[in-house]
């Protein structure tokens, strides 16, 4: 009577053995029904699933091994367990297939948005020619000329005023011109010659939202700061 319909293990061919010589002693002795009654459900299941827990001298066995009633359901259990097996496979591959579908269809997307983020990151060249503007010193009036820049990363070149001093200079972008607020900020040096000071900085402004700011620059020198009204857009 064998109850095994898959690959069985030595462990597991050694039950099945187990069973059926219980089984035939069975015959030979013509005690073809058991007399106690059959075993619960949980304990059939547990013998369907070879239970390491059930030792096999629990006279629960002989019985299942004996009786057509037990043995048909422990079969009908096996049957149940192969038939979720295959479910849950099948089930595994279907999603599988979903998840390679789903990233064939996302990688152009991703792609794309990939590419966008690159040029976004890509700094804009902007050139500021402040070599006859007005300055506004510390809290001292004056004109401002108004500089515009986008929301990016910007690689600045700035022509500062005539006359302004060689050196190590801060550039920042500021909310108000007290300096307070700082939306970003670079030290460079100072190049040129015959009076014309430029200066080359990054400023990082992807995260400015648009409108009113102030641009400055302090010498390393000085501690006043010269602001210029800006525009982020």
């Amino acid at each position: 009577m064998k109850l095994l319909s898959r690959r069985s293990t030595r462990a597991e061919d050694r039950f099945e053995e187990w069973i059926r010589q219980r089984h035939q002693e069975r015959v030979l002795s013509g005690q073809m029904q058991p007399a106690a009654a059959c075993p619960d459900e949980a304990f059939l299941r547990g013998l369907a699933r070879r239970s390491r827990t059930i030792p096999l001298s629990d006279p629960r066995i002989d019985h299942a091994a004996n009786c057509r009633q037990c043995m048909n359901r422990i079969s009908a259990i096996r049957s149940e367990r192969r038939s979720r097996q295959r479910t849950l496979t099948h089930a595994l591959g279907t999603i599988g297939c979903l998840i390679v579908i789903a990233g064939l269809i996302a990688w152009p997307h991703y792609e794309r948005h990939r590419g966008q983020t690159l040029a976004s990151a890509a700094p804009i060249s902007e050139t500021v020619d402040l070599s006859n503007a007005g300055t506004y010193r510390g809290q001292q009036a004056g004109p401002l000329q108004s500089v515009v820049l986008p929301a990016a990363l910007v690689h600045l070149t700035i022509i500062l005023p005539r006359f302004s001093l060689p050196g190590q200079y801060l550039v920042a972008v500021t909310r108000d011109q007290s300096g307070n607020g700082v939306v970003a900020e670079g030290l460079v040096a100072a190049t040129g010659m015959r009076g014309q000071q430029r200066l080359s900085v990054s400023l990082d402004l992807r995260n400015a939202m648009p409108g009113a700011y102030f641009l400055s620059t302090t010498h390393e020198q000085d501690q006043a700061a010269y602001y210029y009204s800006l525009q982020v857009k």
